[in-house]
């Protein structure tokens, strides 16, 4: 397993893949769960993504199951002192806002960032996330109230490293700055969808936000910035070449991109999802895949990828298609 720090030397060291829970405890059932999350720590895997909401949307689901199962795993494998954890706040279910999820998010408002991490470390069954995500943008909320409220976690030791999900650039420097100016810690990590194929300009992405020049760029310039993607296999897209590709990536500059995907596969003898991979992580600015997989074989084809190096020729053909 190869390994970075996140937070430009700020954070703890983590895997170069990190593994999305999403759909564990409702979609991905438990036996299956963890027989990837066993497979993904003896691979040398550490890094583990959830959220407080993970799967509410899914039919008799409340968003508790992704964290309690994790928390269950982490306890039965011993493994919380050899795992990175990260989770997320702000996309919960409020019942008290409405019936209807996404129209009653908890939001990033102090009292929300509060119940939220007491929540989920009950939920984990630990006493400290290693990062903390602001998980979509809350803009009836004063960036300064949530910037203060995650900082207060970090100071009360519940929290590590602080991060935003799903937010404008401008959002998120703004963010940075305000928390520069009090002598608070800020973001040190951003969660955008992100892959190879880009969007329609306009492209819905409702409650998401998809990595665009303008935030590789800004974090480029910020080395204290590490950037993660969520989605970098379209949820299984590249693979089923004769499905209709996803109505965001469904136009002229995707047939192009994709023809070159595949040559470039073909050449490294490759899979299509690793040359993904490969080409997000050694990247200009390199990205941390958060890989959502339903079984073990599409976690080792994931895995298979830290050994594929793009050569120079390689990455330019992909740049530039």
């Amino acid at each position: 397993m190869r390994f970075r720090t996140l937070g430009g030397g700020r954070g703890p060291e983590v895997s170069a893949l990190c593994l999305g829970t999403l759909p564990f405890g409702t979609t991905v059932d438990e036996e299956t769960a963890y027989a990837i999350l066993d497979r993904f720590a003896e691979a040398g895997g550490t890094f583990l993504d959830t959220a407080n909401n993970y799967a509410c949307w899914v039919p008799g689901a409340t968003g508790d199951e992704s964290e309690l199962l994790l928390g269950r795993w982490l306890r039965s494998r011993g493994a919380r002192d050899r795992t990175v954890l990260a989770t997320k706040v702000g996309a919960r279910p409020d019942p008290s806002r409405g019936p209807e999820w996404p129209a009653n998010l908890e939001g990033l408002g102090e009292k929300a960032v509060r119940d939220g991490i007491e929540g989920s470390l009950r939920r984990l069954g630990t006493d400290r996330v290693d990062l903390y995500y602001a998980h979509i943008e809350d803009r009836d909320v004063p960036l300064e109230e949530t910037v203060g409220a995650l900082a207060g976690l970090v100071r009360d030791g519940s929290v590590g490293l602080l991060g935003a999900s799903n937010h404008a650039t401008w959002r998120l420097a703004e963010a940075r700055r305000i928390a520069e100016a009090q002598g608070l810690p800020g973001y040190r990590a951003v969660q955008q969808r992100h892959t190879y194929l880009r969007p329609r300009p306009d492209a819905d992405s409702g409650l998401q936000r998809e990595t665009d020049e303008e935030l590789v760029d800004y974090a480029g310039a910020h080395e204290d910035l590490t950037l993660l993607g969520y989605s970098t296999l379209m949820h299984g897209g590249y693979a089923r070449p004769e499905q209709p590709l996803l109505d965001r990536y469904d136009h002229p500059g995707s047939v192009a991109r994709l023809r070159v995907l595949c040559e470039v596969a073909a050449e490294a003898g490759a899979t299509v999802n690793q040359v993904v991979l490969a080409w997000l992580m050694d990247g200009r600015v390199p990205v941390v895949p958060v890989l959502g997989v339903s079984s073990v074989a599409q976690l080792d084809e994931s895995l298979a990828a830290l050994d594929l190096r793009l050569d120079a020729a390689q990455r330019a053909r992909l740049d530039t298609a």
